[in-house]
C-alpha cells in the first residue's frame, strides 16, 4: 500500500511496485486471520502489500503491512519468512496502480504467530471485516489462489513448542 489516499487524484498517485508480501497470521493453533477486502466486497485474503520503496526490505515490508492493515505489531509474535515468493498475473481490475505494461507481481511469503485472542484494528479504506478461521475454512475463503495455497502451507512453516 502506498502512503496515498483514495481521493487523491489517480494522475499523481505513484506506481505500486510489483513486489509485495503476503503475510498468513495465526495462532499457535493453527487459526488463521482472514480480512475482507473494501474495494471487493466478498473478497478475503491475508494480510498483501506491496513495497513502499524500491529498497525497502521484504521483511520491512512485512512488518509495515501487518501493522497497517490490522493494528497488530509484529513484535507482539513471531514473524518468519517462509523463503517462498509466488509470481503471477496481476488481476486486470488492479493493473492500473502499476506502470503501463506492467502485469506480474512477485509476492513473497511470510507467517506471523500471534497469541489467540490478539485485538485487530482494521484500516477502514482497505477492510470491512475479520474472522478467525480453522485453517481449511480460511483457506476455502480466499479468492486468490497463491493465498490459499499459502494456508494450506502453514503446517509445514510452524514452529511447534518443545
Amino acid at each position: 500500500m502506498s502512503a496515498t489516499t483514495p481521493a487523491e487524484p489517480l494522475a499523481t498517485r505513484p506506481y505500486k511496485i510489483p513486489e509485495s508480501v503476503l503475510v498468513v497470521i495465526h495462532t499457535p493453533d493453527l487459526q488463521v486471520l482472514m480480512l475482507e477486502r473494501a474495494d471487493r466486497p466478498g473478497f478475503w485474503q491475508c494480510v498483501t502489500g506491496s513495497k513502499d520503496a524500491l529498497d525497502e526490505p521484504i521483511a520491512e515490508t512485512a512488518r509495515r503491512e501487518v501493522q497497517e492493515e490490522t493494528g497488530i505489531e509484529a513484535s507482539q509474535g513471531l514473524l518468519r519468512d517462509w523463503g517462498l515468493a509466488n509470481e503471477y498475473e496481476i488481476y486486470p481490475v488492479w493493473r492500473h496502480r502499476y506502470a503501463p505494461g506492467v502485469t506480474r507481481n512477485t509476492e513473497h511469503v511470510f507467517g506471523l504467530t500471534v497469541p489467540a485472542g490478539t485485538a485487530v484494528r482494521l484500516e477502514p479504506r482497505e477492510h470491512l471485516q475479520y474472522r478467525w478461521l480453522p485453517l481449511r475454512e480460511a483457506a476455502d475463503l480466499c479468492f486468490s489462489p497463491s493465498n490459499a495455497e499459502a494456508v494450506l502451507q502453514l503446517p509445514n512453516f510452524v514452529r511447534m513448542p518443545a
